[in-house]
């Protein structure tokens, strides 16, 4: 399959009791769950029946599962404690994700705090997150994907470009990835909705970090215009982005056999429309 479809799961209850049920009601051909609060610090330890169930039934529906770490995570803060706090969480999700069988964790590049110099930041990202990185040494271990931001306040990472800093503090680790979150790169700047925008900005993320780095597509319309530095997202086609800046992109070449995870409003009525949609539009 080209690109398997699917949303952004709820896990209360149960990985695979809640998370997969509602994948299948979804059709959804790929999963993204949280396996934390996302906007808490704590590290919950599974439940490994549920794990082991979660793993057993996404290999047998060829399901690829993905986590998304924490939101208050940042690598580029000023405060230590945030810091530490970031390294905890981050160490957490990525266990966690080997765990589940995920193929990747998804996190927040962070920002430069403080009125601190965008260089001491990525300086400290290199220190605090490569280390993390170093120790994916199981076959299974997930890749860390880097999510970029819509440019708000003083983001490292909300331009296709500015992954390219962030890539070198990396060593661009053999572990590391990209996922694109088509909202987020609309809002930096990057033109989607424009012919030949969608094609343009994915030549430059190759050009930036070479090919094989992305592994994940964060599908979302706007609901703001092109470089509005807000990350409110849409229903696929009703935003400023619209149908064939998704069209566009699922003919990348860039974007051969790369999954696309809806995080979109609407409840699961506006999510089960949302993936049939962009299947249509990659089929």
């Amino acid at each position: 399959m080209r690109n398997p479809v699917g949303g952004h799961v709820p896990v209360a209850g149960g990985l695979a009791t809640v998370g997969l049920g509602y994948a299948r009601e979804l059709g959804a051909e790929t999963v993204q769950v949280f396996v934390a609060n996302p906007r808490g610090w704590a590290t919950p330890t599974g439940n490994p029946a549920q794990d082991e169930r979660f793993r057993e039934e996404c290999a047998a529906a060829s399901l690829s599962a993905w986590v998304h770490a924490p939101y208050l995570i940042n690598f580029g803060s000023h405060t230590e404690a945030t810091v530490e706090k970031s390294v905890e969480s981050l160490r957490h999700s990525l266990r966690r994700g080997r765990e589940i069988g995920a193929r990747g964790v998804v996190v927040h590049t962070g920002s430069a705090t403080g009125g601190r110099p965008r260089a001491e930041a990525l300086a400290q990202v290199r220190e605090r997150m490569l280390p993390l990185l170093d120790e994916l040494t199981h076959e299974d271990d997930p890749y860390l994907l880097l999510e970029s931001t819509a440019g708000q306040g003083f983001s490292l990472c909300s331009l296709v470009e500015d992954f390219g800093p962030y890539f070198d503090a990396l060593d661009h680790h053999p572990k590391l990835g990209i996922c694109l979150d088509t909202c987020h790169v609309f809002a930096a700047g990057h033109d989607l909705a424009e012919p030949g925008g969608a094609a343009r900005t994915l030549d430059e993320l190759v050009a930036t970090v070479g090919e094989g780095r992305l592994r994940l597509i964060h599908a979302n319309d706007s609901k703001d215009v092109v470089g509005a530095h807000k990350d409110r997202h849409a229903n696929i086609g009703v935003g400023h982005i619209g149908e064939e800046g998704f069209r566009e992109l699922l003919r990348h070449p860039a974007t051969e056999g790369v999954p696309l995870v809806i995080e979109t409003p609407g409840g699961q009525a506006g999510h089960t429309a949302d993936i049939e949609l962009l299947k249509k539009l990659r089929d």
